[in-house]
């Protein structure tokens, strides 16, 4: 008796193919298409398959959120190492990195959940423990009050742009920003 065919088991293409398509519907059509049934679906997988790699949506979108800031992460760190003037390359390196895609409205599949991290507990939680984690390895770089008002007004621009905001003379407040990290203050 022959047996059936069966498919080998790849469990790291599974869990790729899962966050990729949870990626590709969130671009499509936001955090509220990516369902459990959507995702496994585009991914080609059951949702018992999805359910084996991820136990809840949340788990999901967490695992994308984490993604997106270990990709972040690995930004900040290239541009840091790259810097040769020590003082502020955190925040230099902070400013280049969110604003590595340029221009209003021309952002991918990372805003919908840098958007949902907005209203969302637990990925607020994550958001913040990696960005006191990072600010804490380069406050001696970085701990500066003045490079403190440099980030939030990069948050600021950034949510301003992600919102699809006009900001005028954007290229130059940014050219400020990044100006404003070169010394210290007096």
């Amino acid at each position: 008796m022959d047996s059936p065919h069966k498919r080998k088991k790849q469990p790291e293409l599974v869990r790729r193919a899962l966050l990729d398509q949870a990626a590709r519907l969130a671009i499509g059509g936001g955090i509220s298409s990516v369902t459990v049934q959507a995702v496994a679906d585009a991914a080609g997988v059951t949702k018992g398959g999805f359910l084996h790699h991820f136990p809840h949506k949340q788990a999901l979108i967490d695992a994308l959120f984490q993604e997106v800031l270990d990709s972040f992460g690995d930004e900040l760190d290239r541009l840091i190492a790259a810097d040769a003037d020590r003082f502020g390359c955190f925040t230099r390196a902070y400013i280049t990195s969110v604003f590595a895609v340029e221009g209003p409205g021309r952002w991918s599949s990372q805003a919908a959940l840098w958007m949902l991290m907005l209203t969302d507990a637990t990925l607020r939680a994550l958001w913040s423990d990696w960005f006191n984690s990072r600010l804490g390895q380069h406050h001696e770089t970085d701990g500066a009050g003045h490079l403190a008002i440099v980030r939030l007004a990069t948050d600021g621009l950034w949510l301003a742009d992600l919102t699809n905001i006009e900001v005028p003379e954007r290229d130059w407040l940014l050219e400020q920003l990044v100006a404003g990290t070169r010394q210290p203050l007096g």
